[in-house]
This record gives structure tokens, sequence and C-alpha cells, in this order.
């Protein structure tokens, strides 16, 4: 699990009662959150979660309607300079100017960036045999994909943001585009932040997640301390949802058994297992899912209820 080391530094992203008011709808509301620094975070939720109004908050394109937000230790009120250079960002469409060639997109992060590190645009272009003076018009996608992630590591932030960053790629561009991102990560201590829908990618990635839907987080926390605190349950067809231990968040019945998805406290569900019960664990696609599908009034009622009585493992891991 990844850890903050640097003691009383702060950590990556936080977030206290965060919201963003469009009119009279909310994006996002009562958002807390804390990330530490070095994590690969899969952000997942269907469309109108809340996802890119939180993404355009954390990279300073939002101003939040209430509540903070802080990326290292840099709130929504400090100066917008020092906001931006702890973040660097990669969008869906990775937007270049197509006239430009590759070297006049890095005099311009240059010219935008103090820390812009030229060393290591270069190093990464001769790594992938794309020449400098090349225009942008003349790349193909994944090339394309390769210019954006060159200008935001360059950026030399200590966040990276990406939004939905290889939908439009081919599996090979796919792939070497992540590959990528996870060897600078790994190397540079780097914290990522990765908005997807393909959760079968965020599994191999990511080792912490955040869950959106319906402008709140349902889901946040280490990926390991999540699915420990949510068991997967075959129980009797018979057993009422009373008898069950901790929130249930989905259950499937069939004629003689029922599968419940539950979020217990590893304790107490040792304390109350049943004899006819199994106990396994859930997969992190599992756990995605469920927590997709769960009907947000549903889970906003659970959470009220059980929040003081049963928090999770950790106060970080299951967020309000």
């Amino acid at each position: 699990m990844t850890q903050n080391d640097a003691g009383d530094s702060p950590p990556a992203l936080r977030t206290d009662q965060l919201g963003r008011r469009y009119g009279r709808v909310w994006g996002l509301r009562d958002c807390t959150l804390e990330v530490p620094a070095g994590a690969i975070v899969g952000l997942v939720g269907p469309n109108g979660a809340g996802k890119t109004t939180l993404l355009e908050m954390i990279i300073g394109l939002l101003e939040p309607t209430e509540g903070e937000l802080s990326v290292f230790g840099e709130t929504s009120h400090s100066p917008m300079a020092a906001r931006l250079a702890r973040v660097s960002y990669v969008a869906q469409d990775h937007p270049l100017y197509r006239d430009f060639s590759i070297a006049d997109m890095f005099h311009l992060g240059r010219s935008m960036n103090p820390s812009w590190d030229q060393a290591l645009a270069q190093a990464r272009m001769d790594a992938l045999d794309i020449p400098l003076k090349r225009k942008v018009k003349s790349l193909s996608g994944g090339q394309r994909a390769q210019i954006s992630l060159t200008m935001a590591l360059a950026k030399r932030a200590p966040l990276l943001v990406l939004d939905e960053p290889v939908s439009s790629l081919d599996p090979i561009a796919r792939l070497e585009f992540m590959r990528e991102v996870m060897a600078t990560a790994a190397e540079s201590g780097l914290t990522v932040l990765i908005a997807s829908h393909v959760v079968s990618e965020l599994e191999r990635l990511c080792d912490w997640l955040i869950v959106l839907t319906s402008g709140r987080v349902q889901l946040a926390g280490p990926a390991d301390d999540l699915i420990a605190a949510h068991p997967l349950l075959t129980v009797p067809r018979a057993t009422p949802d009373a008898d069950l231990p901790g929130v249930i968040i989905q259950r499937t019945d069939s004629d003689r058994h029922s599968t419940v998805l539950v979020r217990a406290d590893p304790a107490r569900l040792a304390a109350q297992q049943h004899p006819a019960w199994q106990a396994d664990p859930v997969s992190f696609e599992h756990l995605v899912l469920a927590y997709l599908q769960r009907p947000s009034a549903r889970a906003a009622t659970d959470d009220i209820a059980q929040a003081a009585a049963r928090p999770g493992p950790s106060t970080k891991a299951v967020s309000r």
C-alpha cells in the first residue's frame, strides 16, 4: 500500500466538504477525501456523476461553491500560480495546436511553466523516435497522446491528472501510454489520478480507488483496505437483511442461496459469522460495479444510519 513517507508533508490531495453548484443543481457535493503522495488513484463513475467537476476543481478550471480543496498544501485560496504548479493534466482529446511543430509545443510549455524540464521532453522524444520538427497534424493518435503526456511530465508537477487518457487509442497505443505513466510514477514518486470507465484497467494500475455516483463520493480509500472491508457472503436464501453484519451493498437471490456484498468491520463479521455462511473476498471489479449500480437514495440512507455505529477499517477507507 502506498504511503506518504515524508512525515508531516501534506497529502497529495485533500478535499473537505467540497461542492460545486450549477444554478440549482449540484454537480458535486459533500466530497471529503485525503489521498497520500505517491498513490495511483482510479476515479470511477457513470456519466454525470461529478468526475469532470471534481477534476476541473483540482486543476483550477472551476472554483468550489462550498468546502475546500488542496493539492500538496496549496488550497483553493492560494495564489493561482502556486496552485497550478502542483498539478499537470492530460485531457481525453489530447488538445494540441495542429499547425505547431513538436518543438513549438515544447517552447509553449517552457514559456508557461517555470519548472519545465526540456531535457526530459527531449529524452522522451528521442526514445519514441519522434523528431521535434514534426507537425502535430502529421502525428498518429498514439503519438499525440505521447506528446500530451510528455508536456504534462515535463512540467514537473507532483500530481498528474489523466481524464480518460487512452479512450480513443488502439490497444497497443493504450498499453504504451499507460506503461510510460507507471514507469514514471515508480521512478519519481509521482501521484497519479486516472479517471476511466475501464475498471479492469484501473484494477491493474491503481492502489487507490474513488467511486462517484450522483455527485457524491460513495467509496474512497486504499484498494486493498476497501476489498478487505467488503466480504462477499453466501447465505441461505431465507436469511433476512437484519441478520447480516454491516451495510448491505448488493444482494442477489437464487432459489436456495443469496450472494450478499456487505460493508462490515472484519472483527464484527468474525463475531457474527454463522456456520451456514460462506465468506469470500470480493474482486476489485465486482466491488466497483456494485457501488455503481447501488441506488443513490439507499446509499445515502444507509451511510447516514451506519456511519456513527460502524466506521470502516480506517477513517479514510470508506468516505461519507
